[in-house]
């Protein structure tokens, strides 16, 4: 007879410092979490971009945690988590994230990072539960004049390409794409390994597959939350500086709306990253190190 019950998972070491667990949504899917610190003050929770498991956050997330609470965790289909049978629409998403924390009893106000496409799951978010939000960092985040349905087309098939390659040994070559300038010096090797443990495997791909597909129908929501005000809350927006190649265009493009929007923004700072490309977190992680400590001090102040 054919069980009904949820496969049986391994955990994932989290690394050094950092803790796994595993949370049920209301319906029983699971989702890995990671969490680590503690004291006053308002959570930091991370959100990851597309392709990207909570494991991209591992340095980040441990330097955040010595000073105050931190939550990271796998969106369904990631790293520990399930899978989940419906699309995975950008509401969907942000279904998932207001579940999670309602589980774990935290309805105070936090504070969201988010990365790439982490930016507008976090500006979702804060749209429709504007009370719980503490402030915003946005790093590097998904707009959409950088989506068009052509180039998410050519999102999703460069996550399938990256699938067949992580199924057929080529780690090493995923890595290379991605990172194609290195990581940076600060990130320990144990840590690279975790991230790259996660992310460069055909789990993750055929996920931010799933994601992918759905970009064209966010894209009317993406340009709604752009034009919509930001929550009265402290938010830095962190903007990669270097050009790469292909970026000669979009790259002033996506750094003069960071910077408009941020004008007009109640409590909005930019920063640009000059030595970064869009994967700040992992090539510079200082200055998004201390643009959340800057911020969560700004929130207990205010």
């Amino acid at each position: 007879m054919e069980s009904n019950r949820p496969p049986v998972r391994r955990a994932l070491d989290p690394g050094s410092g950092l803790t796994e667990h595993v949370v049920a949504l209301p319906g029983g899917r699971r989702i890995r979490t990671i969490v680590a610190g503690e004291g006053p003050g308002p959570l930091v929770v991370f959100e990851a971009g597309m392709s990207a498991p909570a494991a991209t956050w591992v340095h980040t997330q441990r330097e955040i945690a010595a000073h105050h609470r931190t939550l990271s965790y796998d969106r369904a289909g990631y790293g520990g988590s399930d899978p989940d049978p419906q699309d995975r629409t950008l509401e969907r998403i942000v279904d998932d994230l207001t579940a999670l924390l309602d589980v774990l009893g935290e309805t105070a106000p936090v504070v969201f990072v988010g990365h790439s496409w982490g930016g507008p799951v976090i500006r979702l978010f804060a749209e429709r539960h504007p009370a719980r939000v503490a402030g915003l960092v946005l790093v590097d985040a998904t707009i959409a004049e950088s989506m068009s349905p052509k180039n998410a087309k050519v999102t999703a098939a460069s996550f399938r390409l990256m699938a067949v390659l992580a199924r057929f040994g080529g780690t090493g070559l995923i890595r290379k794409i991605s990172l194609p300038h290195g990581s940076s010096a600060e990130i320990s090797q144990p840590d690279l390994a975790i991230m790259m443990r996660d992310y460069a495997c055909a789990r993750a791909m055929r996920a931010g597959v799933r994601e992918a597909k759905q970009i064209p129908a966010a894209l009317a929501v993406m340009r709604r939350l752009q034009a919509a005000s930001l929550p009265d809350v402290p938010t830095v927006c962190l903007q990669g500086g270097r050009i790469d190649r292909g970026m000669a265009t979009l790259r002033p493009l996506l750094n003069r709306i960071a910077a408009e929007q941020m004008a007009a923004a109640p409590n909005g700072k930019v920063i640009v990253v000059g030595e970064a490309g869009h994967l700040i977190p992992q090539e510079c992680p200082a200055p998004v190190r201390d643009a959340i400590l800057e911020l969560v001090a700004a929130t207990k102040a205010s």
